[in-house]
């Protein structure tokens, strides 16, 4: 009687320590997981920062081409300066990206991409700027760079979504709560934002 006592309490103990390395380990391993989904977005944010720092590059080179040729637009071009200067001040680490500091990021942003557009625009009234091959050139990579912005927010959106979707479901919403993983802001285009500067002028 002691025995098949000390047989089932032994067999009870074993089911029990079963079921707890069953839970420690479900539990790590959506720990883990939402730390994977977690360094996704902080990853697909700095995609977008390098895009923004490549354009950020170009304008410069940009700008001096301009100059060259079209010495009577120093408003369009200071415009220019002025918005690179103010999307490159504005920096906003991926941990710290509230729904504020985004659209502060893509207001700055978007400035930078009217003035770019309206620079370019002073290219139709200049035959031989248009025909520089330095212009061109710059207007090709340009015209990529913002390709790749528009890439590198897509992303970022999806991997804000596979990030929230873990964070918000269960079991995942538990161990979300109990170590501070929180919802993330997706990327929101402004209406007519899907369409990058025109930069052709053919």
């Amino acid at each position: 009687m002691n025995t098949k006592g000390s047989l089932t309490g032994k067999i009870l103990l074993v089911v029990v320590c079963v079921v707890v390395i069953f839970l420690i380990g479900g539990f790590l391993g959506k720990y883990n997981s939402l730390v994977d989904k977690d360094e996704a977005v902080s990853t697909a944010w700095a995609g977008i920062q390098a895009q923004y720092q490549r354009r950020a590059d170009l304008i410069p080179n940009l700008v001096n081409t301009v100059k060259g040729y079209a010495k009577h637009e120093a408003g369009t071009l200071e415009s220019v300066v002025a918005a690179r200067a103010k999307a490159t001040q504005l920096t906003v680490d991926a941990d710290d990206l509230t729904p504020e500091k985004l659209r502060q990021v893509e207001a700055a942003q978007g400035e930078l991409s009217t003035a770019i557009g309206r620079l370019l625009m002073v290219a139709e009234n200049y035959p031989q700027l248009k025909a520089n091959e330095n212009f061109s050139e710059l207007q090709a990579q340009l015209e990529g760079t913002e390709n790749r912005i528009n890439e590198s927010r897509l992303k970022y959106n999806n991997a804000v979504q596979d990030y929230n979707l873990a964070v918000r479901r269960f079991p995942g919403n538990i161990v979300a709560g109990m170590f501070g993983f929180e919802k993330k802001e997706k990327f929101a285009a402004e209406t007519g934002a899907e369409q990058a500067p025109e930069v052709s002028f053919d």
